[in-house]
């Protein structure tokens, strides 16, 4: 049955009269910011792993120095299960796709793109070999003993140093010893590859006697929070221009989830190459095309030295 309007008021009520002089009601109290929780508990991360690093190192440099008097395996054993585990203290997963040579019968130069310091304990717990570093390493404290007790070659990168920093890595060559080469000559931003410099492919000169097994690999950090990276999240793990150690290992310390990606590509022969140029430009193409692919989170597989010899599809590709 439709109500009357009289009805409806009468069931309304008295009418709401609002004294617009009386105090307003209190508002009530403000909530915690939840920032200042999670900065806390990134500090508390930081400190932890920083703590666990240098714990692990001081243990490991009596070790190693002990094992540097020991004939065979020991040394090289010892200091890639001290960057394994280097790595996992650090809160880093590492991913690894291919396979390194099996059984090598003769040494091998593995040569990748670098974009971080992290690079050194991510290759260092993957690879059985030594680093190719720049002088100035051997000045900085406490690195520059890791880096001593790890046997790196320390080259200046002059040209009246050339041929004996060159001479240099070819007696460790024939001693047996591999090495870890970064030919781009500094540390990029981690959003493309530079090009490779043919002079360091001095040691493998396609002419030369016994040259040693080239291994392209690709290091891309792919991951950061759990979730794929991009280019805004990138300089995260990138070290590079003046940035210092310190403040970098502050804020990558900081975050939870990363995890780096090596690609292991297949090993090239250096007389298959016209010279050491053709020879950096085939191992950059690998390089290069791994990282770019990586990068864009899609499946990557190793390239062949065939693959790698013809130009890249995409000029782009690389820079992906």
């Amino acid at each position: 049955m439709r109500e009357s309007p009289r009805r409806l008021r009468r069931l309304a009520g008295p009418p709401l009269i609002v004294d617009r002089s009386a105090p307003l009601p209190a508002e009530p109290a403000e909530r915690p910011y939840l920032g200042e929780g999670r900065r806390f508990l990134r500090r508390v991360r930081v400190v932890r792993r920083l703590v666990l690093v240098l714990s692990w190192t001081l243990v490991c440099i009596p070790l190693q120095s002990v094992c540097l008097l020991l004939p065979g395996r020991p040394k090289i054993a010892f200091a890639r299960a001290y960057w394994a585990i280097f790595t996992r203290l650090l809160g880093l997963q590492v991913q690894v796709i291919g396979k390194l040579p099996a059984s090598p019968t003769r040494p091998v130069l593995f040569v990748s793109n670098h974009s971080s310091w992290v690079d050194i304990p991510v290759l260092g717990g993957v690879l059985d070999g030594c680093f190719v570093s720049k002088s100035d390493v051997a000045r900085w404290p406490v690195i520059s003993t890791i880096a001593r007790l790890g046997r790196s070659v320390f080259v200046s990168r002059q040209r009246g140093a050339t041929a004996r920093e060159r001479d240099e890595m070819r007696a460790r060559l024939a001693v047996g010893d591999n090495l870890v080469l970064f030919p781009e000559g500094t540390s990029s931003d981690g959003s493309r590859v530079l090009p490779f410099r043919s002079a360091f492919f001095a040691l493998a000169e396609p002419r030369s006697q016994h040259p040693p097994l080239i291994q392209p690999i690709s290091v891309v950090y792919d991951r950061l929070g759990g979730l794929p990276t991009g280019r805004a999240s990138r300089p995260v793990f990138a070290w590079y221009g003046d940035m210092d150690i310190a403040s970098h290992f502050w804020r990558l310390g900081q975050q939870s989830g990363l995890r780096a990606t090596v690609l292991l590509h297949t090993p090239m022969e250096p007389a298959e190459f016209a010279d050491r140029k053709a020879l950096s430009l085939a191992v950059w193409r690998s390089v290069a095309d791994g990282a770019a692919t990586l990068r864009q989170n899609r499946p990557a597989q190793p390239l062949g030295a065939r693959q790698a010899a013809e130009p890249l599809a995409d000029n782009t590709a690389a820079l992906a």
